[in-house]
């Protein structure tokens, strides 16, 4: 029959032994013990001057003075002696004096929140996994049917931050972890909304500046607002769509209520694409071919054209109503 129990080393009583109460009342000393362990300290490595009896304490690396070669052992002070149970792998210990939990890792006593297993600080998580596992790029990572964050009082924000203008804070949807859409502000601090077909090539839908809010639309529909054209001047811009295309431009100006909407379709190459659909006060269009200069057209109108001499279409608008005028433009096309 074994001498001691395999966990607690518990001394067993042995068949006709003599005086069982002694091994009998060794094995209630120890479980008295190690039961519910908490102990009054876990920093000494030599007794306290004046312990009290039944106080416990763990002893922290190689024991000296009346706590010699029994290193890292649980220890507590009973009928004026101290006595002693060595740990194994997993024995846990609270610490009455600060609420720290250690776990004996099988060489050492370790607070739980250093890395001992179990509790752990919630600040400065290198990696936070729910659901899936967390890698060194997607530092918080979750598998769920929902992710909500809600308000805690009035509202709730969302913040993206980057470091400066030429980085990215941005939005990436995706299809099998290949890139679809885009939103955010990415490569400056322009607000701009990308799609893609397959990760690689990324077009524009939207784009917002950030210096003045205009709103450009670079591979479906552009804005112009606002611009301001010197009397006998014009001013010009890129078609920004394919050759041929089809394209509605609404012009007005802010003097004297005139408004015009014109349709261009077909291959980007002068006068013959252009088509009023509406004019107020009419007359006052004249669709040419080429660049203009700002006297090109006739004098007490506004002329337009398009000139693909370059290579890629480019539309003129001339100011020539006597007087300088600020234009909004919108075009939509494709």
């Amino acid at each position: 029959m074994p001498q001691i129990s395999p966990s607690l080393s518990l001394p067993y009583l042995q068949p006709a032994q003599a005086q069982k109460h002694v091994t009998h009342n060794e094995a209630l000393r120890i479980l008295d013990a190690v039961t519910q362990l908490s102990v009054q300290d876990a920093t000494l490595t030599e007794p306290p001057a004046s312990p009290t009896e039944g106080a416990r304490y763990v002893v922290n690396g190689v024991g000296t003075g009346a706590w010699a070669n029994n290193d890292f052992a649980v220890t507590i002070w009973s009928d004026s002696a101290w006595h002693f149970v060595q740990p194994t792998t997993g024995w846990r210990a609270d610490v009455a004096a600060t609420g720290e939990t250690l776990r004996f890792d099988g060489s050492a006593w370790v607070a739980l929140a250093a890395g001992g297993g179990g509790a752990v600080d919630l600040q400065n998580l290198p990696l936070v996994g729910i659901g899936t596992t967390a890698d060194t790029t997607n530092r918080l990572s979750v598998s769920a049917d929902a992710t909500l964050l809600t308000n805690q009082g009035s509202g709730h924000q969302l913040k993206l931050n980057k470091a400066a203008p030429g980085d990215t804070a941005s939005l990436l949807f995706q299809t099998g972890f290949s890139g679809r859409a885009e939103m955010g502000t990415s490569g400056s601090d322009d607000f701009a909304i990308k799609v893609s077909p397959d990760g690689n090539t990324f077009h524009t839908a939207l784009s917002v500046d950030a210096d003045s809010g205009a709103v450009q639309f670079p591979t479906g529909q552009n804005y112009f607002q606002d611009v301001f054209i010197v009397n006998d001047t014009a001013f010009s811009f890129d078609i920004p769509w394919s050759n041929p295309s089809r394209m509605m431009m609404w012009l007005s100006v802010n003097m004297g209520g005139r408004f015009y909407m014109i349709a261009v379709t077909g291959s980007m190459t002068g006068a013959g694409n252009f088509s009023e659909i509406f004019a107020s006060p009419p007359g006052t269009l004249s669709f040419l071919t080429g660049a203009l200069s700002g006297t090109t057209g006739p004098a007490n109108s506004i002329n337009l054209s398009i000139d693909s001499s370059s290579g890629t279409p480019r539309m003129y608008v001339e100011n020539r109503l006597g007087s300088n005028r600020l234009f909004t433009l919108a075009t939509l096309g494709k």
